[in-house]
């Protein structure tokens, strides 16, 4: 009989798109970090996508001090592979998104693909009352805001970063993205396999349509062939449906409270684990194995702990 398909599960404990606000069950504090990313583990992550925040008000932080509180904790109780942001948030310097995983040189980093209008401002309809000064100036923000990447911090964070034996999880939040992947796999800036986190679902970039899904997996597979991993995140409602068509596609998924705050229509998830529990539950139930940190190590080519 032959062997079922190993899925790798992402979960994204933490990010800097929903404020604290929104969800009583978002991890804020260090302790709350690393417990949720633990509990995620458990469930059957893993890879764990990490972001910090200030522990007083939610803000996201890409303070070294703060990762330095929960990543030991995460590391001593799972094997689960770390993933450190570089995106951290639109308004941070690259100089400021750097710092995390230049100091902690994780097995992996995120890295998106090119400069975008980041919408968030629609979030304001549907969270009137919110608890911080800085969530609404925040999210009013993102509608002239642009989330800079350009080709020079690509590429910056690219060789600074891989000194440190760090490999990338290359988020492609529209087709051209891809091909910016392409350019810089073809230069050997980036070295094979690649890992493709296509997002789905944000307001400036691709949507997620079943045809958009579709069409960033035709393209990835024409650009890379056999030399990438294709993972998926659908944000807000999106998350389940994309990461279905992820699986039926041979593909992989990423889940979370960064992307998602639910877990039915009007239903708060409760904790990453839930989702992480859910998405689990979908692999097996296609008759799928979900990927352990040592697995998805040997799926990436990742350096090891």
């Amino acid at each position: 009989m032959a062997r079922a398909r190993k899925v790798i599960v992402t979960c994204a404990v933490t990010g800097s798109i929903h404020t604290p606000s929104m969800s009583p069950h978002l991890p804020v504090s260090p302790q709350e970090i690393a417990e949720a990313a633990i509990g995620a583990a458990q469930a059957g992550a893993s890879v764990v996508h990490l972001h910090a925040r200030d522990p007083v008000d939610g803000r996201p932080t890409q303070d070294p001090a703060l990762f330095a509180q929960f990543l030991p904790a995460i590391m001593q109780a799972c094997d689960v592979v770390i993933n450190i942001t570089t995106g951290g948030a639109a308004t941070m310097t690259i100089e400021e998104r750097l710092q995390p995983a230049l100091r902690f040189a994780p097995e992996v980093a995120s890295l998106n693909m090119g400069s975008m209008n980041f919408g968030l401002y629609p979030m304001l309809a549907r969270y009137p009352e919110l608890r911080h000064d800085w969530e609404r100036s925040y999210l009013e923000g993102s509608v002239d805001r642009i989330f800079k990447n350009t080709f020079q911090d690509i590429e910056r964070i690219l060789t600074s970063c891989s000194r440190n034996g760090t490999r990338f999880e290359i988020e492609c939040y529209d087709i051209g993205h891809l091909y910016t992947a392409a350019h810089f796999l073809e230069r050997g800036v980036l070295q094979a396999p690649l890992f493709i986190q296509g997002v789905f679902g944000i307001l400036g970039g691709i949507g997620a349509h079943p045809e958009d899904v579709a069409h960033m997996k035709r393209t990835a597979d024409r650009l890379f062939g056999d030399d990438y991993v294709f993972s998926v995140l659908g944000a807000g409602r999106n998350q389940m449906p994309v990461a279905t068509q992820s699986l039926l596609m041979g593909g992989h998924a990423r889940v979370g409270l960064e992307d998602s705050l639910w877990d039915a229509p009007g239903q708060l998830a409760r904790s990453n684990a839930q989702q992480v529990q859910r998405i689990r539950a979908l692999v097996e139930s296609l008759s799928l194995e979900v990927a352990t940190p040592d697995e998805t190590r040997q799926l990436l080519k990742l350096k090891g702990r």
